[in-house]
């Protein structure tokens, strides 16, 4: 493609233009059109850590875990849950590896390494937990953190490249976030819908030892992932470097155009209470329960992945550009609507009105999981949204850190609530009020949607003085020593299709030390995975 001066403008227009087409009608069409406008490597890179590593990895190992927990160490479904919470931790920490992989490059590069040492770790720890039969609670606690860390240190690293994507192609912030969402599901699909064959036929352990290969897959994207090499880098200003991305996330976390929706986003996750290890043991329960096979567990989940796809279709053709505040609302309420399908399947009134729970079950899965991708995909976007350049993978990693954060809270108070109301291996009397509680508490987060900003998803959030000084909108050239800045309004929410005159162009040299932080005055800004 030849390369133009008014490249990432021209871009804009292109976009702005083509809104109206989606993935749905050219799916091949659009995947070449951003392998051309961001390199095939890095749609491997996504492909490789949302659809191999998130969706296929965790759909096999959710399945694998849920029966390890059950059948092999045979704990009660709040341990279980608790244990599940425990397990993700590492995903608690992601400014960590943010921050690694901002200011640490290793042999020059910034982002490869990270998907080597990802890889790395993924496919160790789950070939030790996959060979010893006689691993206690502890051991393999410690061997799905191991592999939990390792998938953590890829999301962020592949994150921080999708924000610096982002940022040198603000029309395509969504189209990326649709591309992860859109892997994550078609990996979801396939891992579900051979998850139940492979705990059958090899036992959870097995399943959880083929848990490597998409490890396998995230080194190989790391091997192959086109990034420029940087200078010679002083290890031993290391620590002025982090010391400088602390700054910046400590102005960033004082802009109001931040720490509003961080409040929305933390506290909306912590209440949509998750009682899955509950809803799984009845699930799989011959007695009170449907007693539903491996084999149909993993159906269940499958079709609820189409469910997921679907999601994400509709948001890229039809939803992507309404404002967030809407998105977020009518997320939250079809969101405990859809919980309600899981108290008439507990209540078993689906038999009474003639519908079987194997259908039923089915159905329920597959709308809350779009539900819960039309949810998702705008948080996605607008943590984006938050990012200023320089330290995108810290930042981003910050939001997604805090999002993790309400995740587990909400494993750790579904737990807590499954002990309190006595929901064991063998007792599901309460079970229904579970249901109904966490429901409820779906709604509570819409008192806090003020904080939200009301401005569509192609707006950009960030004030002027945080994205770089006193300019308003930073673009950086792929292949060039030059930023090219638009002077805009002092909105808070500036629209990309808003015409910028001439003099407000303004281009300034910018040293080519990848690991220099950009200074941030008076704000700086986060973002989420």
């Amino acid at each position: 493609m030849e390369h133009r001066e008014d490249g990432p403008l021209q871009l804009q227009e292109t976009a702005a233009g083509d809104r109206g087409k989606c993935c749905v009608a050219s799916p091949c069409e659009w995947l070449g059109r951003l392998s051309r406008e961001l390199h095939w490597s890095f749609v491997l890179a996504v492909v490789a850590v949302y659809g191999a590593c998130q969706g296929v990895g965790n759909a096999i190992g959710g399945v694998a875990a849920g029966y390890y927990w059950k059948d092999v160490q045979r704990v009660q479904p709040s341990a279980a849950q608790f244990y599940q919470g425990v397990t993700d931790a590492p995903w608690i920490v992601k400014p960590i590896w943010g921050l690694l992989t901002d200011v640490v490059p290793v042999v020059g590069f910034r982002r490869r390494p990270y998907f080597v040492l990802a890889g790395v770790i993924g496919v160790s720890s789950m070939l030790m937990l996959s060979l010893n039969h006689e691993l206690g609670i502890m051991p393999a606690l410690l061997m799905l953190m191991a592999q939990s860390a390792g998938a953590a240190i890829a999301d962020v690293t592949v994150d921080a490249l999708v924000v610096q994507n982002s940022i040198t192609h603000p029309p395509l912030a969504a189209d990326m976030q649709s591309l992860c969402g859109f892997s994550s599901s078609v990996g979801a699909l396939l891992g579900f819908s051979l998850s139940g064959l492979l705990v059958h036929s090899m036992g959870s352990q097995g399943a959880l030892g083929l848990l490597s290969i998409p490890s396998a897959l995230v080194l190989l994207a790391g091997i192959l992932l086109k990034e420029n090499r940087g200078t010679e880098f002083d290890y031993m200003q290391v620590h002025k470097k982090f010391y400088k991305a602390l700054q910046s996330m400590g102005r960033t976390l004082k802009c109001p155009e931040v720490w509003r929706p961080c409040v929305y986003i933390f506290v909306s996750l912590n209440l949509s209470l998750d009682i899955q290890g509950g809803m799984f043991y009845w699930y799989t329960d011959p007695v009170v329960g449907p007693g539903f096979s491996e084999g149909y567990i993993g159906l269940i989940y499958s079709i609820g992945s189409v469910g997921s796809l679907i999601g994400v279709l509709l948001y890229q053709s039809t939803l992507k550009d309404y404002p967030f505040r809407s998105m977020l609302l009518w997320g939250q309420v079809l969101s405990s609507l859809a919980g309600m399908l899981d108290l008439v399947l507990v209540t078993r009134l689906n038999l009474k009105i003639g519908m079987p729970d194997y259908f039923f079950a089915v159905s329920d899965n597959a709308v809350s999981q779009m539900v819960g991708r039309l949810q998702w995909l705008p948080l996605l976007v607008l943590c984006s949204k938050l990012c200023p350049p320089g330290t995108e993978g810290t930042f981003y990693a910050l939001l997604m850190s805090l999002q993790n954060a309400g995740l587990l809270m909400s494993f750790w108070w579904g737990g807590l609530l499954l002990h309190m109301l006595n929901v064991t291996r063998m007792e599901f009397s309460n079970l229904w009020i579970v249901v109904l509680i966490r429901n409820i508490s779906r709604l509570v987060p819409l008192m806090l949607l003020f904080l939200v900003p009301d401005c569509d998803q192609n707006s950009t959030l960030l004030p002027a003085e945080m994205l770089h000084g006193n300019e308003s909108t930073e673009t950086m050239k792929k292949g060039s020593n030059e930023f090219s800045v638009l002077v805009g309004d002092n909105s808070g929410c500036i629209s990309p299709g808003v015409a910028v005159d001439s003099e407000q162009i303004k281009n300034f040299d910018a040293e080519t030390d990848d690991v220099e932080l950009i200074p941030l005055v008076n704000k700086s800004g986060l973002t989420v995975s």
